[in-house]
């Protein structure tokens, strides 16, 4: 024990000296040291395996069968020595990884510290950050993220650094490191991205290839896995690391300035699109595609530990829907795209998707004619625009939030809002004026009045909301949006289940659906309405596994939130079946309750049905690109199958019912919820009843598709369709046995070609092209602009 020193009195005599405290620093430092000497001295260096070791992932179908063995032992690994290797590509991963390689001790005691204090805090995990701290990451050690990994990986470092040659390290590294597509090594990642040999590679190749190495899922330029990792998003990352990287090697010495900007002059090195393994064949590449998808974006795995392999996959895909899907699309691929008889036949393209109301239970997709030959799953995020199967969102939204008190603010509280009833009557005129929710004229960026077209330039007149859904009439919607504010359609459409990244920007059109939300989505946004306004998030894997046992469970985060009232949900199914009953959607009718809604794009470049049972929600689109193209160009659809024009109510219609006929054999005839009458009849601008005339009769349209509006408004947009009502529009139960379109519906009830119209694009259009880059949940490439 220290004694109170003599002379000393009160808190002083408590005071340890000086000698005492540097004593016992010098104590504490010599023991650090020689705690590390000893370590050093004892550390073996492991032989090389772990993590540079492969197995198999095993995916399984929801039923528990096996489905496909895949990944880890399909990896590309090829080991080639550092004479093989192009000093350009050891220039471009020493400059932008670690420049001081062949100088330093291979450690970076101080990244080490901050990595282990973040970790200890809970932090984000951070890698090591030498090249001979990641070589002995990759060789020697697995790849968790701990403070006794990371202590491992400093002393391992030390002892390699001093013990292995600066070249073998380097070899060894880049041999091992992992550059995305299931590529090992820069020989596989050579292969996989140029199909070249990696001593034939170009500075400027090695530069991207390096690029790769900071994050293959977010730089490669073919999009990745998550909602962050777009095509486009990818590309953007990948074209500023790579000139960053040319720059940088300028910077230290690698190469001169003059040959850095000559290949960046050059411009970016397009990798080719990636190979599918061989037995991902027909739609198994897409299924484990969207499982691998899901995993990376919802759990702790990252894609270079699912590409290693060792997990039991367990998905909700149903394989008999799943082969009723496929059947149903190529029996009308084969009996109406005939591209070799029509060249306007060439690039249709089918995607489609069907959930589980209240669930969110991914059970079937389609998502190309074979995932070997169509790389991109046309049931996740395509950029294609889904046109008027938008208007639902506007409905809900008109009866969750109300239309707004014209003599009030533009933010208004919901004491001041009118919920509207789907009764509700607007002006279905053709080219009738835009106004804003005041009553003022709405006026585009260059000053110019919004006049709305119908398909076939019709005018409808006074119209319900009904009505106006039942045929698709564009007029009625678009002042709707207008009146409840397109935020509010925005956030109905958000809280249905669509992705904020795949919705395009706010402009009046927004309305009649410029937005382009995958098939999933669109599929599980309205499966929200079929379970009375219930909304589960669109999933694909129940649960995976390792050796060591579950490593996650979808019943551990499985949410069901009410997004809607029930009685709001109820509602729009009311007026949806109405549709299938008698207007657009008569070619879906299969013989049980059925609620959806046709949608028809601009220039006819697409064609959507969304619809539902009470036990199943499924969306298909058609739609006609060169998928093989460098750039992604939706083309018009008029003509294609020997059809005038292309829309929801014809193939994409026909596709679902076929479908859906098989997949609800033998489950119990449900009818919807009923719907108890909601909100407010209101009228809006120039549709107030006459007291002394009776209201217009629509006349039957001809068979025209419907069409979507641009972004940007103009005094004549163009062409879309529009409804034929031939009974009372203003009748809420209207019955209508004429028919929608001129080629008639299913049972006689006509319209089943008729318009189903969302938006036109108003003319001259001077927006960008809408629609967010990024992917939703199941990931995907970027948009393009429009829809009905």
């Amino acid at each position: 024990m220290d004694y109170p020193r003599a002379g000393k009195s009160g808190f002083g005599r408590w005071v340890p000296s000086w000698k005492l405290v540097t004593g016992t620093f010098i104590f504490f430092v010599a023991v650090l040291l020689g705690a590390v000497g000893i370590a050093l001295m004892v550390v073996q260096v492991p032989s090389a395996q772990a993590a540079s070791q492969t197995q198999k992932n095993v995916y399984y179908w929801g039923d528990g069968k096996q489905m496909v063995v895949s990944g880890g032992g399909d990896l590309n690994r090829q080991i080639v020595p550092l004479s093989k290797i192009p000093k350009s590509m050891q220039n471009a991963v020493i400059s932008a990884e670690n420049a001081s390689f062949y100088q330093d001790s291979g450690v970076d005691p101080m990244g080490i510290a901050r990595a282990v204090v973040n970790m200890a805090r809970g932090g984000a995990t951070q890698s090591g950050s030498t090249i001979t701290q990641q070589f002995v990451k990759n060789t020697y050690l697995d790849q968790s993220q701990t403070v006794t990994r990371k202590i491992k990986e400093l002393f391992i470092s030390i002892k390699v650094g001093a013990t292995k040659d600066k070249d073998y390290i380097l070899a060894g590294y880049l041999n091992t490191a992992y550059y995305g597509r299931g590529a090992y090594g820069c020989q596989a990642a050579a292969r996989a991205y140029y199909d070249k040999d990696c001593e034939d590679l170009t500075p400027s190749q090695s530069a991207f290839l390096a690029a790769t190495l900071n994050g293959p899922n977010l730089y490669d330029p073919n999009g990745g896995y998550g909602p962050t990792a777009t095509k486009t998003a990818n590309t953007a990352r990948a074209k500023s690391r790579w000139s960053w990287i040319l720059k940088r090697e300028a910077a230290v010495g690698k190469m001169s300035k003059a040959q850095a900007q000559q290949w960046i002059g050059k411009g970016f090195p397009e990798p080719r699109n990636p190979k599918v393994a061989t037995n991902k064949q027909g739609q198994i590449g897409y299924l484990t595609d969207l499982a691998d998808n899901y995993i990376v974006a919802n759990t702790d795995i990252s894609k270079s530990q699912l590409d290693k392999g060792g997990y039991q996959i367990h998905t909700t895909f149903d394989r008999e829907k799943i082969n009723q899907l496929k059947t149903a699309v190529e029996k009308v691929r084969k009996q109406n795209i005939k591209p070799k008889l029509r060249a306007v036949d060439k690039y249709v393209q089918f995607g489609g998707a069907s959930v589980e109301p209240k669930t969110g239970k991914l059970l079937a997709i389609y998502g190309g004619k074979n995932a070997l030959e169509h790389y991109r799953n046309n049931a996740d995020y395509t950029g294609v625009q889904v046109g008027s199967t938008f208007k639902p969102f506007v409905l809900a939204a008109s009866m969750t939030d109300g239309v707004r008190d014209p003599k009030g603010g533009r933010e208004q509280p919901a004491s001041e809002r009118t919920p509207v009833s789907p009764n509700s009557v607007y002006d279905g005129d053709n080219k009738v004026t835009l106004r804003d929710y005041d009553g003022t004229v709405w006026h585009d960026k260059d000053g110019k009045e919004w006049h709305q077209r119908n398909d076939g330039d019709e005018d409808k007149g006074p119209i319900s909301l009904r009505t106006a859904m039942q045929f698709s009439v564009n007029t009625p919607y678009i002042q709707l949006g207008m009146d409840v504010g397109t935020d509010k359609v925005r956030d109905a459409a958000l809280r249905a289940g669509l992705s904020k990244e795949q919705l395009s920007s706010i402009t009046p059109s927004f309305s009649l659906g410029t937005s382009a939300p995958s098939a999933i989505r669109l599929a599980g946004s309205y499966a929200t309405f079929a379970a009375s306004g219930k909304q589960a998030d669109p999933y694909s894997v129940e649960r995976v596994e390792d050796k060591n046992g579950t490593v996650y469970n979808h019943k551990e985060h499985a949410q069901l939130k009410q997004a809607f009232d029930a009685n709001v949900a109820n509602n729009v199914t009311d007026v949806l079946e109405n549709v299938v009953k008698k207007g657009t959607g008569t070619s879906a009718q299969i013989g049980r309750p059925v609620a959806g809604k046709t949608g028809t794009t601009d220039e006819n470049k697409s064609a959507w049905f969304s619809g539902y049972t009470p036990q199943l929600s499924t969306a298909i689109g058609m739609w006609r690109v060169n998928d093989q193209a460098k750039s992604q160009v939706f083309q018009s659809m008029r003509g294609v199958g020997g059809q005038k024009t292309i829309h929801g109510a014809s193939f994409p219609a026909q596709i679902w019912a076929d479908y859906m006929r098989g997949a609800m054999a033998g489950k119990p005839v449900k009818n919807f919820p009923s719907a108890i009458p909601i909100g407010d009849k209101i009228y809006g601008e120039n549709a107030s009843p006459s007291p002394t005339t009776s209201s217009p009769t629509p006349t039957p349209s001809t068979e025209t598709p419907s069409e979507t509006p641009s972004e940007s408004p103009s005094e004549s947009p163009s062409s879309s369709p529009s409804p034929t009502d031939t009974c009372d529009p203003l009748d809420f139960k209207c019955n209508n046995n004429g028919g929608a379109g001129g080629n008639g519906g299913a049972n006689g009830s006509g319209g089943a070609n008729g318009g189903d119209t969302g938006g036109t694009s108003p003319t001259p259009s001077t927006e960008p092209p809408g629609g967010n880059n990024n992917g939703g949940i199941f990931g995907g490439p970027t948009g393009s602009r429009k829809s009905d």
